[in-house]
């Protein structure tokens, strides 16, 4: 099992998708990537999930974050699933989804344990439960996120979006996000930035809190 963290480049690979096959990190190009995975097709939860990006997609596309799903069943599983959440959550998924039979990707991933066998047939959402991760990954191909759900709990993708909010802006910019920050609320100055770059980065000031606890507005 490969044992991930954030800041490590995000395993490449090859797969069929249900727009085709694609090679990760070139489908990827110059853009942020959400990869986030499903234990089987036609599972409720999951069904929720996929209506509900779905639904929420032009987010996505407006912060130049491409979308792609995986399910450790066939592409043809995943077209008449489409089907199926399109009809009980009104929005058809137009971003591809892995198929992963053989569970490479999800062994990449280290969501799949390297013993687990290399098919998908016969094996139950339960044998499967470990592929319910989130992964957030950056236009430089390193994870910058990852969540792991339990089945009976559906994604937050409101918080998805939130996070990538923040981590586009501190990308940009050497702040910081606060708890429970929501876009265009004060950040935090990084204690890497000296008071004397923090007057020319912020002219107008900031409020220190405490010499390592300094809160300015939102950059633009």
């Amino acid at each position: 099992m490969t044992n991930l963290k954030i800041g490590e480049e995000a395993p490449d690979f090859e797969a069929q998708t249900t727009k085709g096959a694609i090679r990760f990190h070139e489908w990827l190009g110059d853009s942020w990537g959400v990869l986030f995975s499903h234990p089987k097709d036609f599972t409720p939860v999951c069904t929720t999930e996929l209506g509900q990006m779905a639904r929420i997609a032009p987010e996505f596309e407006k912060r130049n974050v491409k979308v792609i799903g995986l399910s450790v069943d066939p592409v043809d599983n995943h077209a008449k699933w489409a089907e199926d959440i399109e009809e009980t959550q009104g929005f058809m998924p137009q971003f591809p989804m892995i198929g992963d039979p053989e569970l490479k990707v999800a062994k990449l991933y280290g969501m799949l344990p390297a013993e687990e066998g290399s098919t998908s047939e016969g094996r139950t959402a339960a044998d499967n439960q470990t592929v319910r991760t989130v992964f957030i990954i950056g236009p430089d191909k390193k994870i910058k996120l990852m969540l792991i759900y339990p089945m009976t709990t559906g994604r937050n993708f409101n918080e998805i979006l939130r996070v990538i909010d923040s981590m586009q802006l501190t990308a940009a910019h050497k702040v910081a996000t606060p708890a429970n920050w929501e876009n265009g609320e004060d950040v935090i100055i990084v204690p890497a930035v000296s008071d004397e770059e923090a007057k020319a980065k912020y002219p107008d000031g900031w409020k220190t809190l405490k010499p390592y606890l300094r809160v300015v507005a939102q950059p633009k």
